[in-house]
């Protein structure tokens, strides 16, 4: 009886709290932080970009390609159409080759007036140019018609970039490209990487900065991880990573050292700020253990015969960002 009694009691428990033992209330343990680690860009800051820009050309210079017409009055037989040679020279009749390359239309006048003047009296000449030629830009990457862009003025980003045909926007696997950023590479040891997004999508025309002659516009797919062969190199530029590219791989691919280079190769990692440097004889030799694996933004630099030391300014965008303008240094 005493059990069927306090059996009873149970529903009357139930909705007596009060007379329930109540559990210590324990907070639940917050959910743990969920990181996700972000690829990192290499992004030039802005006013990087800006001291990137080339010089603005108020008059156009003739270099060889440009074709000029050369009118001398009264005299049809020197005059006529030139072409400007690999040597920057053209060859007028009776005075022989001049050199007229990174002159204006206006120097190139008092020169051709100065030079035809030693063998005719009171000459009067008129230099007009008739094809502009040499301000080639190329363009490589995750373009349609990757190649060279000839423009008759003083390109900007913006005007190379709406030229290039057929501008991947998307896609997956191979196809998958997106304007993210690019690079330019100026010579053989200056390079700055734009934020397309910031110029393109957000209209930061800051960035639209002009190009110099013969500029090299690299558009990386958007997985793309690239490290750097810059410097006296027969082919200098990015290069795509492999996952067991080598030191020895990528000098190789980038052609080897030119007859100009110091024999001197440095290794920069600008992810920790470091370099290390050796001999062309220390990389090639079967004794030594130089031939390093690479990382996502390595930089291999050759520096020129006669060249003390190697100066760079390293610009660190973000954690791993790589570099925004790599220079010689002469001291």
């Amino acid at each position: 009886m005493r059990r069927i009694y306090l059996l009873s009691l149970i529903p009357w428990l139930l909705f007596q709290p009060e007379l329930v033992a109540q559990k210590p209330d324990k907070k639940a343990p917050p959910p743990p932080e969920f990181h996700i680690r972000q690829k990192q860009r290499e992004i030039s800051p802005e006013d990087i970009v800006k001291e990137f820009s080339a010089p603005p050309i108020e008059s156009y210079t003739l270099f060889p390609g440009d074709e000029i017409n050369i009118e001398v009055w009264g005299h049809a037989e020197l005059s006529g159409k030139h072409i400007l040679g690999p040597d920057g020279k053209i060859t007028l009749p009776v005075a022989g080759p001049i050199k007229i390359s990174e002159l204006t239309r206006e120097q190139t006048q008092d020169i051709v007036t100065s030079t035809l003047g030693r063998y005719y009296a009171d000459i009067s000449v008129t230099v007009r140019v008739d094809k502009y030629s040499s301000w080639h830009i190329y363009i490589l990457g995750r373009v349609g018609s990757p190649g060279a862009l000839q423009f008759d003025v003083q390109p900007n980003l913006l005007q190379v970039l709406t030229r290039a045909a057929s501008l991947p926007i998307g896609g997956i696997g191979a196809d998958k490209a997106g304007l993210v950023r690019c690079a330019i590479f100026r010579g053989n040891d200056k390079i700055v990487w734009v934020d397309l997004k910031q110029l393109l999508a957000r209209g930061n025309l800051a960035l639209n900065i002009n190009l110099a002659r013969n500029d090299l516009i690299y558009l990386p797919d958007a997985d793309d991880q690239l490290i750097y062969v810059l410097g006296e190199v027969k082919t200098p530029g990015a290069l795509r990573l492999t996952p067991d590219m080598s030191l020895l791989d990528a000098f190789a691919l980038a052609g080897g050292a030119t007859e100009d280079s110091k024999k001197h190769v440095t290794l920069i990692r600008p992810s920790i700020g470091k370099q290390i440097d050796f001999t062309l004889g220390e990389i090639l030799s079967p004794k030594k253990n130089t031939n390093y694996s690479l990382e996502e933004g390595d930089i291999i630099y050759v520096p020129k015969s006669g060249i003390a030391t190697f100066g760079y300014i390293m610009q660190k965008a973000n954690p791993l960002s790589s570099f925004a303008i790599i220079a010689n240094t002469l001291k």
